[in-house]
């Protein structure tokens, strides 16, 4: 019996980043897009786990001076990437916690992105939230999978996890979590995830 329902933030709560403003964020940096890309992504990982300051990432994805000169900016831009909500998985998750079925957020990011979540009236559709930042580890790592489900006070096996990379996946069922892929909520409904597990559909 799934008691909890546990979701990754970006691209399954949130759109990915609009290409209109990646291009934006590219041009102010003063990179072409490929390259601003390739340099975002390349320590995400050990920016998500709080081990690199928003100024010790922007200095890698751009350079050391222009990341001082600019970093309220930077910051700026990186929180507002992802602040296109989809309102369908929050109206699922309005009906599953009127049914009793208790809601997480199981998220690498960094501290800038979960201080602002947590500022905002967002978190109040969530029981428990785990922000890898705050715990100085990420996904796939297993103990991030613990301090989510515990915070919910569930078993592990009483959770469904929904992550949109494949080896976030299989690390949760490896921690003994349910879990599934999720690539779009069109794919989600029609693979009739809910009705898999025997959870509530959305309305």
């Amino acid at each position: 019996m799934i008691r909890a329902v546990i979701f990754d933030f970006g691209n399954v709560l949130a759109f990915p980043p609009a290409p209109e403003k990646l291009a934006a964020a590219a041009a102010f940096c003063g990179l072409n897009e490929h390259v601003f890309l390739e340099a975002f992504w390349k320590e995400r990982l050990e920016y998500d786990a709080g081990r690199l300051t928003p100024l010790e990432y922007w200095a890698i994805v751009t350079n050391a001076g222009f990341a001082a000169a600019n970093l309220a900016r930077l910051i700026e831009i990186e929180v507002d990437f992802w602040t296109d909500y989809d309102e369908r998985p929050l109206r699922w998750i309005a009906a599953l916690r009127s049914a009793g079925i208790r809601v997480g957020i199981l998220s690498n990011l960094p501290r800038v992105l979960g201080e602002d979540l947590r500022a905002k009236d967002f978190v109040r559709h969530f029981d428990h939230l785990t922000f890898s930042y705050e715990l100085l580890t990420v996904k796939p790592q297993a103990a991030i999978y613990q301090h989510s489900f515990e915070g919910l006070r569930v078993a592990a096996e009483e959770a469904l996890f929904l992550d949109d990379k494949l080896p976030n996946v299989h690390a949760a069922i490896n921690a003994g979590l349910r879990a599934e892929l999720f690539t779009t909520w069109e794919d989600f409904l029609e693979r009739d995830v809910p009705g898999l597990y025997g959870l509530i559909q959305s309305p």
